[in-house]
């Protein structure tokens, strides 16, 4: 998973991407029937249950593996709007048993 550094315009809708990956036993693991989340807080705080939003899998084929990527749409009539700030990127992936929640970069809205 790589650290994420991203500006957005606060007028912009666009989709916030963060790259996951997951291995089983050294083989590349397809996450996109786990569900995925992503959360947006300020000051580093760790996201709470109403910070979750509904992210969606976006799968890049055209690389071998193939990389995936957990998505959240943001800005005004996205799934989250965010006002002028800098906030840390939260990924949650729930699988059977494990549940990670990872940090992922900062996204500063202007």
């Amino acid at each position: 998973m790589a650290q994420l550094v991203l500006t957005l315009s606060s007028l912009s809708k666009e989709y916030v991407r963060v790259r996951m990956s997951a291995r089983n036993n050294g083989a590349v693991v397809n996450p996109t029937a786990d569900t995925v989340e992503m959360a947006f807080t300020l000051n580093d705080a760790e996201p709470t249950s109403p910070d979750w939003k509904s992210a969606s899998w976006e799968t890049d084929a055209n690389t071998e593996p193939d990389t995936y990527y957990a998505r959240c749409l943001v800005g005004p009539g996205g799934t989250v709007t965010l006002a002028d700030g800098t906030y840390r990127v939260w990924v949650r992936v729930t699988d059977s048993p494990e549940i990670p929640v990872k940090k992922c970069g900062l996204l500063v809205i202007t």
